[in-house]
């Protein structure tokens, strides 16, 4: 039984290693200079085949002080009602953009790159809803270009390697997973993570993690029950997802802004258990048991912080022209932003975005 999440193509080399070039140099353009951009920009900066070209921020301090920082050729500001992302897609230099800011954003900036010629990168989660993915997705095809969520965790080796265990049958047939990513984050309404018209609270922001356990082991459930604990804003600030299957498995996920949970993920069989140990979205342990047998350890390291692979996926497939990436294809982003969709209509969430 294959994985139902694709083995990405760098886990089938021989050389694992994802700074090692593929092809030609490609000059990266990154919109915003946030947290996630610097994390991921140091990791982009560890690819032999990649350029730090270019940055755009509101202001043009800023993505002068994050181009200084990071070692970019070429800095963008909003200048004379031209946003600094229009000025970076205008750039005929850049090969690739990657979009790092706010949900609530995602959808229009991505939609602008694609217009302009750029293939694309979009931080997770892909868009607010379903709608907005599937209208990017209709823009990529019509014009050719790659767009991919970044959904990293998908490329890594240790989460590979946990698909194919329960895909072989080691643990018998799979019951349940559960799986929780959790974090107590101080209460701030104009914090992004907060913020409704940024699309903030745990769903868009940690389920993706938990999500991909059952996803890349059981598929997608035939139905789902949403709780969660909302903010006064009409954000979740915690939410807990019981999945079901015509087969009868199950899976729980929990995610969390108001506490710290253990951040693992557990897939139980009628012959074996795995648990992971390390943070749910990239675990450096894997814990395997037969029965009652003594368990054996799976231990894992990863190039940088991580990013690194979902990275050169995306290098390699605008490199070789591809549209889309096998392991994060358009169709389960979709899908994914359909069952958010769902879970938020159960919770009473909705965004800005939902009423354009």
């Amino acid at each position: 039984m294959a994985s139902l999440i694709p083995r990405p193509w760098l886990l089938s080399q021989e050389d694992q290693n994802p700074a090692i070039a593929t092809g030609r140099t490609l000059r990266w353009g990154v919109v915003s200079t946030g947290n996630i951009a610097r994390s991921v920009t140091a990791d982009l900066a560890l690819l032999e085949d990649a350029e730090l070209y270019a940055v755009s921020s509101r202001t043009q301090a800023a993505a002068d002080a994050f181009a200084e920082g990071h070692g970019f050729a070429v800095a963008y500001g909003d200048d004379d009602g031209i946003f600094g992302y229009q000025r970076l897609f205008a750039d005929p230099a850049v090969d690739v953009v990657y979009v790092a800011t706010p949900h609530g954003q995602h959808y229009e900036i991505a939609r602008a790159a694609l217009e302009a010629g750029k293939p694309v990168l979009v931080e997770k989660a892909l868009t607010i809803n379903a709608r907005e993915a599937e209208e990017l997705v209709r823009l990529a095809e019509a014009k050719g270009l790659f767009l991919m969520e970044a959904m990293w965790s998908r490329f890594l080796p240790s989460i590979q390697r946990a698909f194919e265990i329960a895909a072989s049958g080691e643990l018998g047939t799979v019951h349940w997973i559960s799986a929780d990513l959790g974090f107590p984050c101080p209460p701030n309404p104009e914090a992004r993570i907060w913020a409704r018209r940024d699309g903030g609270g745990a769903l868009l922001d940690l389920t993706v993690y938990p999500l991909l356990w059952p996803l890349g082991i059981l598929g997608f459930p035939d139905a789902v029950d949403a709780r969660g604990t909302l903010t006064e804003q009409g954000v979740d600030a915690q939410n807990v997802l019981s999945l079901g299957y015509s087969g009868g498995a199950m899976a729980s996920l929990t995610s969390s802004l108001l506490a710290h949970g253990p951040r693992s993920a557990t897939v139980a069989g009628d012959q074996g258990v795995l648990q992971t140990f390390g943070s749910v979205n990239n675990p450096k342990e894997l814990h395997v048991r037969t029965g009652w047998d003594q368990e054996r350890v799976e231990t894992f390291d990863t190039v940088g912080t991580g990013y690194t692979y979902e990275l050169r996926e995306v290098t390699r497939c605008v490199q070789q022209g591809l549209t889309e990436s096998p392991t994060m294809p358009w169709r389960q982003s979709v899908d994914v932003m359909r069952l958010f969709d769902g879970v938020r209509a159960q919770l009473g969430v909705t965004y800005p975005n939902d009423e354009r």
